[in-house]
C-alpha cells in the first residue's frame, strides 16, 4: 500500500486556511498555493541521495555533503497543477518541467489524455506529480499510468488538499507511489467536489470564475 504524508507543519496548516477562505483574491491563493508547493517539497525530497566532497572554506577545508546527481522532473497535471510549479522551481531550479493535460469524457466520465509534453529523459527522473486537489483520484491514476507508460519509474504524488477517497484509489491502483498531501478532508459530496475543500482550484488560481 502508498505511503500517505500528512503535513502537519503549523505554516502549511495557516496558508492553507488562507487558500480554504472563499474572500481570498486571486494574487493571494496564487501565492499561497506556490508557498505551500514549497514547503511540502522539503518532505518529498527528503530521502534524495547525498554525496561527500571537498571544498575550501574561507577558513579551511571542509567535507560537505550535496546532492548526488539525482535528476528530478515536474509534471503538473493541467491546468490546476501549474500553480504549485512556480514554488517547488525556488527550490529545486535545475528541475525540468513536463505537463500532463486531461479531460473527463462526458458519458464514461474516465479522464482522457489530450496532451503530454514531458522531458526527453523523463525515464531517468524522479516525477513529481502535481495538482491542488484530489478528489475521486480518477485524473491522478490517468496521469500515473501515462507516466509509467512512458517509461517513469520512481514518481511522487503532490497535492495541496485530498479526499479519503481519492487518496484510497490511488493506493490501490498505484501502491508504489507516494502521496504528500497539505491536508485530506472529510469526505466527497454528491456532485464529485472535495468537502470541505476549497472550491475549484485552477479557478480561483487563473482567476477564471
Amino acid at each position: 500500500m502508498a505511503t500517505v504524508h500528512e503535513m502537519d507543519h503549523p505554516l502549511i496548516k495557516h496558508k492553507l486556511a488562507l487558500m480554504r477562505d472563499k474572500t481570498t483574491g486571486v494574487k493571494e491563493f496564487r501565492e499561497a498555493a506556490a508557498e505551500i508547493a514549497m514547503l511540502m517539497c522539503y518532505e518529498a525530497t527528503r530521502d534524495l541521495p547525498l554525496k561527500e566532497i571537498t571544498i575550501e572554506t574561507p577558513v579551511a577545508e571542509a567535507r560537505v555533503q550535496v546532492i548526488s546527481g539525482k535528476k528530478i522532473a515536474l509534471v503538473p497535471i493541467l491546468r490546476a497543477g501549474l500553480g504549485m510549479v512556480e514554488g517547488i522551481l525556488e527550490m529545486i531550479p535545475a528541475a525540468k518541467v513536463g505537463h500532463i493535460g486531461l479531460y473527463r469524457n462526458p458519458e464514461t466520465l474516465q479522464p482522457i489524455e489530450y496532451y503530454c509534453k514531458l522531458p526527453n529523459d523523463i525515464e531517468d527522473r524522479d516525477v513529481l506529480l502535481l495538482d491542488p486537489m484530489l478528489a475521486t483520484g480518477g485524473s491522478a491514476i490517468a496521469a500515473i499510468d501515462g507516466l509509467k507508460r512512458r517509461g517513469v519509474k520512481h514518481i511522487k504524488l503532490m497535492n495541496l488538499i485530498g479526499a479519503p477517497e481519492g487518496v484510497a484509489a490511488v493506493q490501490k491502483a498505484h501502491p508504489d507511489v507516494e502521496i504528500f498531501v497539505a491536508g485530506i478532508d472529510e469526505k466527497l459530496n454528491d456532485h464529485g467536489y472535495i468537502v470541505p475543500g476549497l472550491g475549484d482550484a485552477g479557478d480561483r488560481i487563473f482567476g477564471t470564475k
